[in-house]
């Protein structure tokens, strides 16, 4: 027995040894890394758990180092201060409103938002290297809080690449760039925290709320100032805040450049914004709409209504149908709607995917003016509407019929702090007379500004308010 259980010991210990050397042979040495820098940025991940599913890259983080695109941003900031001739403070000086601008160009083209500048009567701009010069207005845009100056002397400035804001990723670190508080140029960071924001802060009728929304630190003086990614390249015009307290509370919202290189080339070009549109009334999709409608998601733009010969009219497009793209970006709201038309002019033809009795289709769209008509508008006369402080549009066929007038002249918008606000008009106004003279169109009434000299006189109505009004003026050549 002895002799017996002595053998099998052997057995065992020699199995034992063959087994661990056997494996040894076989298995590569394991190497524990305690710290080591990779270059690899791209893994691939499959699993047996997930074999049908397709492989994918995933992009590691890379390290968090926004230096080299705060160095190329901060010479292209500049800090704006805006004074009027009422602006005198306390000392006997002029006091005026500060902001941020931003440097698009080598020749001292500068972008800002137009409550900087509106109003003012003298631009002066501080560069980086704190030299002082003088900036005129080349042409602002209330309805997307844009406006775009020139700096008078001539000289090879610093100046921002664009970029391009659709590629931008929820989550994306980008820097706030800008002049709070009239320090220097100061940098803070965030990320992206949404896209295609309303805040509904602009009071234009045809205003255009998108907006990039960040955690990076806005303070008073940053409205106007860069809003990059980490690559130093333009993607946004910091424009607002939401605060209680009247301080940064992590709320920043920002105009997407891609909408904004727009505006600024019309400014540069016409001095005034060449606005395609569409005709309709966009409303959000609720859980209504999206039952009654069968629609799968509540994405996309609900038409409640279509304008008369408007460019969606002439298109086939109708009450009920969902907008769901635009030149093949996907429409998930009516702010990303807007935003899209918004970087056309009239006469540009678009694309545009619908859904219509739970089929999606496509047509294509001819954009118009405010005027129901292919045209741009000419500069020089919207100049003189725009100095008196308001739009106007021809009437429809159906309005004049509806109304039974045969002729009159819409008033589109007001702007704030114009002579024509002075005189307590409302848009919705229709101007049937100027000067005891009849007027049908927007061409008439320009001319008979040009030839009046001092008081103009308008009569007219409003369609649900009864009696005529009359609103007089005058007209500063």
């Amino acid at each position: 027995m002895k002799r017996t259980g002595f053998l099998i010991l052997l057995v065992s210990v020699v199995s034992s040894f063959f087994t661990v050397m056997i494996y040894k042979y076989f298995d590569a040495p394991q190497q524990v890394i305690i710290r080591e820098s990779s270059s690899a940025k791209y893994t691939n991940y499959t699993d047996r758990l997930f074999a049908d599913v397709a492989k994918r890259q995933f992009l590691s983080s890379a390290p968090t180092n926004f230096t080299s695109a705060a160095g190329v941003v901060t010479p292209a900031v500049v800090n704006i201060r805006a004074t009027t001739e009422n602006d005198f403070d306390l000392w006997g000086g002029y006091g005026g409103s500060t902001g941020s601008g931003v440097i698009i160009s080598p020749d001292g083209y500068i972008v800002t938002n137009n409550h900087v500048v509106e109003d003012s009567d003298d631009l002066e701009i501080t560069l980086f290297d704190k030299r002082k010069m003088v900036a005129k207005v080349i042409g602002t845009d209330p309805s997307t809080d844009l406006a775009l100056l020139k700096i008078t002397a001539e000289r090879n400035f610093p100046f921002l690449q664009m970029g391009n804001s659709d590629s931008l990723l929820v989550g994306e670190w980008v820097l706030a760039v800008g002049n709070p508080f009239n320090l220097e140029s100061t940098v803070t960071a965030g990320i992206i925290s949404a896209k295609g924001r309303n805040i509904n802060i602009l009071e234009d009728d045809y205003s255009i709320e998108s907006f990039i929304q960040t955690d990076a630190a806005v303070n008073p003086g940053n409205s106007g100032g860069a809003l990059v990614n980490t690559n130093g390249e333009l993607v946004g015009i910091n424009t607002a805040i939401i605060t209680r307290s009247g301080k940064y509370e992590g709320y920043s919202f920002a105009i997407p450049v891609n909408l904004a290189q727009k505006i600024i080339r019309d400014l540069k070009d016409f001095g005034v914004v060449q606005r395609g549109f569409l005709g309709i009334f966009p409303e959000e999709i609720t859980e209504e709409t999206a039952e009654s409608l069968g629609l799968a998601s509540l994405n996309g733009a609900y038409i409640s209504r279509v304008n008369e010969n408007s460019a969606a009219e002439d298109a086939g497009l109708e009450t009920k149908d969902i907008i769901v793209g635009i030149n093949g970006n996907d429409i998930n709201s009516v702010p990303e709607l807007q935003e899209q038309v918004a970087r056309f002019r009239p006469g540009n033809t678009i694309s545009i995917e619908f859904i219509r009795g739970g089929k999606k289709q496509k047509t294509e769209v001819t954009l118009k003016n405010k005027s129901n008509t292919t045209s741009l508008i000419g500069a020089r006369d919207d100049d003189l509407l725009m100095r008196l402080g308001f739009e106007l549009r021809e009437m429809t066929d159906r309005e004049r019929k509806e109304l039974k007038i045969g002729s009159g002249v819409y008033v589109v918008s007001i702007l704030r702090g114009s002579a024509i606000e002075k005189t307590q008009m409302d848009p919705g106004y229709i101007i049937t007379k100027v000067n005891d003279k009849k007027v049908a169109s927007v061409d008439e009434i320009i001319t008979e500004f040009k030839n009046t000299k001092g008081t103009v006189m308008l009569e007219g109505f409003y369609e649900n308010f009864p009696g005529e009004y009359y609103y007089a003026f005058k007209v500063e050549k």
